[in-house]
């Protein structure tokens, strides 16, 4: 049938996080993850993962309902940012719950742990995806 669509690629490509100040909150990502500096467009501080998949930091002065985004990193990727998580003294968790405090999860087979960014969005890191 002429015109018709068969294949469709479906991918993720952006997401805009809310925040009170995008310069801390971008930093603080791109600080624990060691990913590049975020870039500007427009009024959003982009910052992009190895898969092309941006964050983008919007400032609001309204109420920020927390997000959770989830991270897939290496083992090496995962270690530095655990490092960083601990030198920085944050609180990190083995369970979305926050019922086990201080720990990190195997699950898969792999690595993982949550922890808060500044604006309260619950953030996870994970060597393995879920279901692997």
């Amino acid at each position: 049938m002429l015109g018709t669509i068969t294949k469709v690629s479906v991918q993720l490509n952006h997401t805009i996080v809310s925040c009170r100040d995008q310069q801390r909150s971008a930093a603080f990502l791109t600080g624990i993850l060691g990913l590049p500096a975020a870039t500007r467009f427009a009024h959003f501080l982009v910052v992009e993962a190895d898969n092309g998949v941006s964050l983008d930091f919007a400032e609001t002065a309204g109420a920020i309902t927390p997000q959770h985004y989830a991270f897939l990193v290496g083992e090496e990727e995962f270690d530095a940012a655990f490092g960083r998580i601990q030198d920085q003294g944050l609180p990190y968790w083995a369970d979305p719950g926050r019922r086990q405090a201080g720990v990190i999860n195997n699950r898969d087979s792999g690595r993982g742990l949550y922890f808060e960014d500044p604006d309260g969005h619950l953030l996870e890191i994970i060597t393995r995806p879920y279901g692997s």
